[in-house]
């Protein structure tokens, strides 16, 4: 099947319709995510990224609908509720970014998308909202970095998980700087141009060094596959599975890992990384899982006996973090 960005946006559309003809507590269906860009596709793949705004609050957030075996839809669910306020808005990373960031409007009733983002986006770009949201996602990173500390070392999925955490807050606080929040198949992939705009381009490389002990290679990615390919289809077969882990995904972030694997390693490394600690943090109880998700922490210098040197390492990236926030909000007079 030829996917064109043209399909895409007739998928989006007819899904939004349909969508609305069937649920009238939907105000507003808008299209946000890969599908804004001319290269929505990695790995023949892609998700069309959709923002439903209800009257009522929704019963569920987030819902992952499955159209072919390279195509899904990622629906988030909001109520209208959570869009009141304009100055809440634009100190919010996620929904206020990418509410002004021009989305594609799909259904909208009394031109309510309008009124909404013309009141949140009208001082979206002053400096003080900007520095607002970095040092949001900076002060999580910190905090999350000091809690972690104070565990002991343990190198469970929920450390891991809280670990990588930890890495995309503080790489997202330098990234907002300058775009919206980066989201996981392109983080890699998408930060040094981001770090490079602010002054560090050494940042990536350093990011890359805190998930592996010796540099990512297409053997690496290669070898950890299958067990990752497991865990991943024992995750989705859960009754009540997390969204992101709905099988819709699998080839989703299948594929990207391998398109990113040859070219950009370490960009493949944190994706897969990334899924396979929530996939094994959803199965505490799945023994072949937590082995074999083990056994690829340790390789990558990510074990038990490595974690309070690499939280270590994470202290100084964090350093420049905040240092650079301070820099850019001098630079700007905040």
């Amino acid at each position: 099947m030829r996917i064109t960005l043209e399909a895409l946006h007739k998928a989006a559309r007819e899904s939004a319709e349909r969508y609305a003809r069937r649920d009238r507590s939907l105000v507003c269906i808008y299209l946000t995510g890969s599908l804004l860009g001319d290269e929505p596709l990695l790995g023949g793949t892609t998700d069309i990224d959709l923002i439903f705004v209800h009257t009522t609050l929704p019963p569920y957030p987030r819902e992952i609908v499955r159209l072919t075996d390279e195509i899904h839809l990622d629906i988030a669910h909001l109520p209208q509720s959570a869009f009141q306020q304009p100055r809440r808005l634009r100190a919010d990373n996620w929904i206020g970014s990418f509410l002004c960031a021009n989305p594609i409007v799909l259904h909208d009733l009394g031109h309510w998308f309008e009124f909404t983002q013309a009141s949140a986006g009208a001082q979206f770009d002053l400096p003080e909202y900007v520095l607002q949201r970095a040092r949001q996602f900076s002060d999580n990173a910190r905090q999350s970095w000091l809690d972690l500390q104070a565990q002991p070392a343990e190198s469970t999925p929920r450390q891991i998980h809280q670990y990588l955490d930890i890495l995309e807050n503080a790489s997202n606080a330098v990234s907002v700087l300058y775009g919206t929040p980066l989201t996981e198949r392109r983080f890699l992939i998408e930060f040094p141009k981001r770090a490079e705009s602010a002054g560090r381009p050494g940042m990536a490389a350093g990011l890359a060094d805190l998930i592996q002990d010796d540099p990512a290679s297409y053997e690496l990615i290669e070898n950890l596959l299958e067990n990752w390919r497991s865990a991943m289809q024992a995750a989705g077969a859960l009754p009540e599975k997390p969204p992101r882990l709905d099988p819709a995904r699998q080839a989703y972030y299948e594929r990207a890992i391998l398109s990113l694997s040859e070219e950009s390693p370490a960009a493949a490394l944190w994706l897969m990384l990334r899924t396979w600690t929530r996939a094994a943090r959803a199965l505490p109880e799945d023994a072949d899982v937590l082995s074999a998700w083990q056994a690829g922490c340790k390789r990558l210098a990510l074990s038990a006996d490595s974690l309070p040197e690499r939280l270590k390492a994470v202290d100084a990236y964090l350093d420049i973090v905040e240092e650079t926030l301070d820099l850019w909000g001098d630079q700007y007079g905040v």
